[in-house]
C-alpha cells in the first residue's frame, strides 16, 4: 500500500478503528483512528481524524493535508454509510427528505462488509468482533454513536434515551448475525479453532461457549 498523496480530490475517507501510518513520521509507528469529524475544507469534503499512534500517542491530523498510508483498506472500505454522510449525498429532492425523517435506519445498521457474501468468513468474524469493544452505557456509547451517526456530538442530534434504543436495536441484530456467521462457519466445515483466534473480546467468549471451548 503506497502514501495517499496530498489533496481533496478522490480522497480516501476513514473511520474508526481503521489502522493508518503517516508517511512523514513513521517512527510513531502504526496508529489506530478512535474518531472522526467530517468538515468542509477549499469548499471540498474533508476530514480531520484522532488518530492514537503507539510511539507517540493521541495526534490529530486533517486528512486531506497529510500523506497516509493505510494498512487494513479495502475498496469497499472507502464508502462511509454514516447518518451525516448519507445525508450530506441526498441533501436535496425527496431522498434526502426520507434519510433525514429516518435516521433510525443509519443508527441500526451493521458495517454492510460484515454482511457481505464475497469477503471471506474469517474476515467477517474479524469485522464483526470489532463492534462489540461497544457497549450501551457511559462513554462507550457515546464512542459507538459517534462512529454510527458520523457526528461529532450526537448529543446535539439525539437524547440519550433515543441514543440507548438504538443501539438496543443495533447490538441485537450484531449478536444475530454473529450467530448467523457461526453457523454458517459450522455447516461449511470452517475451522473454529481459526475462527476464534480471529475473534476478540466478547465474540470470541461467545464463540468459544457455542463450541465447547
Amino acid at each position: 500500500m503506497r502514501c495517499a498523496q496530498k489533496g481533496l480530490c478522490g480522497q480516501t475517507m476513514y473511520k474508526q478503528g481503521d489502522e493508518l501510518k503517516l508517511c512523514s513520521r513513521p517512527e510513531w509507528g502504526i496508529g489506530r483512528v478512535t474518531k472522526v469529524e467530517h468538515v468542509t475544507r477549499e469548499g471540498a469534503r474533508d476530514q480531520r481524524i484522532w488518530v492514537r499512534f503507539p510511539n507517540v500517542g493521541m495526534k490529530t491530523i486533517l486528512a486531506g493535508a497529510a500523506e497516509i498510508e493505510r494498512m487494513n483498506h479495502t475498496d469497499e472500505d472507502d464508502e462511509d454509510h454514516t447518518l451525516v454522510a448519507r445525508e450530506n449525498a441526498h441533501e436535496g429532492g425527496w431522498l434526502g427528505e426520507i434519510t433525514k425523517k429516518r435516521p433510525e435506519e443509519a443508527m441500526i445498521a451493521l458495517p454492510p462488509e460484515t454482511t457481505d457474501p464475497f469477503t471471506p468468513l474469517r474476515t467477517r468474524f474479524k469485522l464483526l468482533a470489532d463492534l462489540y469493544r461497544f457497549q450501551p452505557e457511559g462513554a462507550s456509547l457515546i464512542d459507538w454513536a459517534i462512529a454510527q451517526s458520523g457526528l461529532d456530538d450526537p448529543l446535539s442530534r439525539f437524547n440519550r434515551h433515543e441514543l440507548e434504543e438504538f443501539f438496543r436495536r443495533w447490538a441485537f441484530d450484531r449478536d444475530q448475525l454473529a450467530r448467523q456467521m457461526f453457523f454458517e462457519a459450522r455447516r461449511e466445515g470452517a475451522d473454529l479453532d481459526d475462527i476464534v483466534n480471529a475473534a476478540n473480546g466478547h465474540l470470541a467468549k461467545s464463540l468459544r461457549e457455542k463450541i465447547g471451548r
